[in-house]
């Protein structure tokens, strides 16, 4: 579904992709991780078109998608969830997860069953204010937001960041669930390894722009990957 080939991508005079090739499938996650600073960001930016990459090609579904604008993109069924969750805080629950009808035709606007089942707590909520949801519950309703799209790739970026725990649970079980249904791609940006490995199907470690290192649930070493992220 997703084929990123030998990717570079500038801001500015500055390099931040040196040639990254990366691969995701549906009903598979590809894990990309590495530490700050070294193109994690910059790569799910580049594929959801907020930066126009200088070389290399972006295929998707067989057509190369490097020219697009991201509106274009959310229209092929491309998804990201970004750092920081971006949700807007003025509007509610229900408004949020509405923002993600607009690449759907007039018959699709509903909001999926999976959106609150996946997350029960967004139901109770519909009629608050995004701004007044905790960063967990606001990470729920990001990740809803991109369901609500329909899409075929979902872009995570590191989702669990400053995360309780017993909501970082209930994502990993979403993004489980998400994978098997066998329908979506999923790119999971991440720095907490351990739940990286337990979800992971394909593992790339970046470090200075560039993949460095990877491998698959087959070969994955989660000792490796560490010290790997750590060099």
């Amino acid at each position: 579904m997703l084929n990123v080939d030998n990717i570079t991508l500038y801001y500015g005079a500055a390099q931040a992709l040196r040639g990254v090739s990366l691969k995701a499938e549906p009903g598979r996650v590809t894990c990309v991780l590495g530490r700050n600073g070294v193109g994690k960001t910059s790569l799910l930016r580049a594929l959801a078109g907020q930066h126009a990459i200088r070389s290399g090609a972006i295929m998707f579904d067989g057509a190369d998608i490097g020219a697009l604008k991201p509106y274009q993109r959310a229209r092929n069924g491309i998804a990201l969830v970004p750092q920081g969750r971006e949700i807007f805080p003025l509007l509610t629950v229900e408004e949020n997860l509405k923002t993600g009808f607009a690449r759907l035709t007039r018959d699709q606007r509903t909001i999926p069953d999976d959106v609150f089942s996946l997350f029960p707590v967004l139901g109770t909520m519909l009629g608050r204010r995004g701004g007044d949801l905790s960063g967990g519950q606001q990470q729920q309703l990001a990740i809803g937001r991109a369901l609500v799209m329909r899409p075929k790739l979902l872009l995570l970026d590191e989702p669990t960041e400053g995360i309780q725990p017993s909501i970082i649970k209930d994502i990993g079980r979403a993004i489980s669930y998400l994978r098997s249904l066998g329908t979506m791609a999923i790119v999971l940006v991440e720095q907490y390894l351990d739940f990286a490995c337990e979800l992971g199907d394909n593992f790339a470690v970046m470090d200075r722009g560039a993949v460095k290192f990877t491998c698959d649930r087959a070969t994955l070493d989660p000792a490796e990957i560490g010290r790997q992220m750590a060099l």
